[in-house]
């Protein structure tokens, strides 16, 4: 681990585990970030940090708010209100592209690869102020040439990294999935990111890939990058994360090393629910009858519906007569 890593790591031991915590020395700072479409809440982030030079997951359940708070950071989505800074600088308003020449880029879940041009390719359009680019020096090759040689041989320097050397003038869209996810990886690399994000890294990625994927990560944070990454492989978060925020119905609830975040109350009741541990039989649990019909020994057999007059039919767990709620009703 690098001196930097250390010291980020160092400082995050002694942070109280609570949400909004404040950091020594932050890259990225939300404050007051709010998305809604129509009447649901996406995201509504009071206040959030990430330290420098440091892994910090992001992870909650299923439409926690995760992605969109991604996509609002990297300008992919605009939020109704709030601001954030990266570097210390304002971030309201700035383009995608201008983003990730100041360093800040990120990955996808579903992977972005240019699919009909080759691997090697898709790295170098990875890299940023690239003098061919404009239409009146692109007609002049002796203006770009050394600096594409310079691009292509860093674009081979990182697919050797990423083990996708062997796949250099293959087809992007000829890729497995994990080798996809590796690509773009290093694609996001050829821009000299300072803070990289990465959405779902492990998403669809096989166990030995994944080890290989935990790898490259702690490679960037020890090269002196700052990860924020969302995943829900709670196994890979507790293994190379610094730092844990937890996010559920749009709003940061928890935050944390990983050892505070699995022992949280708020994080076990937004994964598992506020019954988990009691039976959901138990009195003022079951409504519209259902309670009922347990009692007489009843049992809901398929969940078949019969009509509108017999919604819910029940089977007699002794004899297989069936009953419904609206003949109890009657009687």
């Amino acid at each position: 681990m690098s001196t930097s890593a250390d010291i980020a790591t160092d400082w995050l031991e002694g942070l109280s585990p609570e949400p909004g915590a404040t950091k020594p020395d932050p890259i990225l700072v939300a404050d007051d970030v709010h998305r809604h479409y129509g009447g649901v809440v996406a995201v509504d982030v009071d206040h959030i940090e990430v330290q420098r030079h440091s892994i910090t997951a992001l992870i909650g359940p299923n439409g926690a708010g995760k992605t969109t708070f991604f996509n609002v950071m990297t300008a992919f989505d605009q939020p109704q209100s709030g601001n954030w800074r990266f570097n210390g600088d304002s971030m309201r308003g700035v383009k995608p592209y201008r983003m990730a020449s100041r360093g800040m880029v990120r990955t996808f879940q579903l992977t972005k690869s240019l699919a009909k041009m080759t691997v090697i390719e898709n790295m170098r359009l990875g890299a940023k102020n690239q003098i061919g680019e404009r239409w009146y020096t692109g007609l002049m090759p002796f203006m770009w040439r050394s600096q594409e040689q310079a691009i292509t041989e860093r674009a081979e320097e990182l697919l050797g990294r990423f083990n996708l050397a062997h796949m250099r003038d293959e087809y992007a869209g000829s890729l497995s999935g994990g080798q996809r996810k590796l690509l773009e990886m290093a694609r996001a690399l050829m821009t000299d990111p300072k803070l990289i994000m990465l959405d779902e890294p492990m998403a669809g990625v096989n166990p030995a890939l994944k080890q290989v994927i935990n790898s490259h990560i702690r490679e960037l944070r020890d090269d002196g990058m700052t990860v924020l990454f969302v995943e829900h492989d709670m196994d890979m978060v507790h293994d190379i994360s610094d730092w844990v925020v937890v996010m559920a119905e749009g709003r940061v609830i928890a935050e944390g090393r990983p050892d505070d975040i699995a022992a949280n109350p708020a994080v076990i009741d937004a994964y598992l629910g506020a019954h988990q541990g009691q039976s959901l039989l138990e009195e003022g649990e079951i409504d519209d009858g259902f309670g009922e019909a347990l009692d007489a020994g009843l049992t809901l057999e398929g969940g078949v519906i019969a009509g509108d007059d017999q919604p819910f039919i029940f089977a007699d767990r002794k004899d297989g007569a069936r009953q419904s709620t609206e003949d109890e009703d009657e009687r």
